[in-house]
């Protein structure tokens, strides 16, 4: 589609986060500037954080529904959690990280941008374990979804998902996961396509529900 530049600054990409326009821009250059020093991204994202990065994390947003509360594990950089709050800013969203450093640039993020809806959660998924319930669990390029089923049910209400962005081989990982998925009475996964802007590859996204 472009540069990294020409892509974030297009039409299409201003149109399909509308609002939330701004916040995304801050955020891209919070990334650009600091992400690789930082230790959030590798020195070859730097040049495709709208595509890679940005819009990757966007394509979750239109699967999470009526969802009020979402929980993202391993949050990291804050892909897709920063995305979903200024994309979803009634949505309440946390992020549970377990590394100091980058716990203290999403609580910065936060801050910078405003996003009231944000609480950050130092510590591992596992610890968080009957401390809240969300709608909805997500992730990315956290863990194969045997353990990522682990770490993400106990945190979902009865009827809650697990939304979470995943490579093209996901398909690979359900047989594996069946025992874990069964012990929470979950539906069986689905793999969807995330779509955002045209000339911007979709990502796969999986979906299963908690029983």
């Amino acid at each position: 589609m472009g540069t990294d530049e020409t892509i974030g600054t297009s039409a299409e990409v201003k149109d399909f986060f509308g609002d939330a326009y701004e916040a995304a821009v801050r955020f891209h250059d919070r990334l650009r500037d600091e992400g690789e020093t930082r230790g959030l991204i590798g020195p070859r994202e730097v040049e495709r954080l709208w595509e890679r990065h940005l819009l990757n994390s966007a394509a979750v947003v239109p699967y999470l529904g009526e969802a009020r509360t979402v929980a993202d594990i391993g949050s990291g950089a804050g892909l897709p959690g920063i995305v979903i709050a200024f994309m979803r800013p009634q949505t309440q969203v946390y992020l549970v990280e377990p590394m100091e450093r980058r716990v203290a640039w999403l609580t910065e993020i936060a801050e910078d941008l405003d996003l009231a809806n944000v609480e950050v959660k130092h510590g591992r998924a596992e610890e968080y374990d009957g401390a809240f319930e969300v709608d909805v669990v997500t992730s990315r390029a956290v863990a194969a979804l045997s353990k990522l089923a682990r770490m993400s049910m106990p945190l979902l209400r009865r009827g809650g998902e697990m939304i979470v962005l995943k490579g093209r081989n996901v398909d690979k990982e359900i047989d594996p996961a069946r025992k874990v998925l069964r012990s929470f009475k979950a539906g069986e996964p689905e793999i969807l396509e995330g779509a955002t802007v045209p000339g911007v590859e979709t990502t796969t996204i999986l979906r299963v529900r908690r029983g």
